[in-house]
């Protein structure tokens, strides 16, 4: 997933969050994330809609975040909602299939994050 993507997933700014990771790169090795190279780049700004360059968009690469990336975002950022998916990846996830009430959990957690 693109870094502005998780962003505005956790309710941050993407500076806020490339500023974490740079703070905590120790915990991103390259099988978590990597910048695009910019042929990547346009290629994906070809493919869908990013803000152009002239008109104050990235002025970077985006970072991309692979699954475990994801999680590790949650453990470092400070938001309601990487707090409430950090705590679901380490109660649910891994009883999942054995846990007949995971199902309720993960609603649950749902609506706290929905604000229900």
């Amino acid at each position: 997933m693109l870094d502005s993507d998780l962003a505005e997933f956790y309710g941050v700014e993407t500076r806020i969050l490339n500023e974490q990771v740079k703070r905590n790169i120790e915990r991103f090795p390259l099988q978590f994330m990597f910048r695009l190279t910019n042929k990547e780049y346009k290629n994906l700004m070809s493919q869908i809609a990013i803000s152009s360059t002239k008109h104050g968009g990235r002025r970077k690469l985006p970072y991309v975040f692979t699954e475990q990336g994801v999680a590790m975002l949650s453990a470092v950022l400070k938001s309601e909602t990487a707090t409430v998916s950090e705590v679901l990846e380490e109660t649910v996830t891994p009883n999942f299939a054995s846990s007949a009430s995971a199902n309720s959990k993960v609603k649950n957690i749902k609506k706290v994050v929905n604000n229900e």
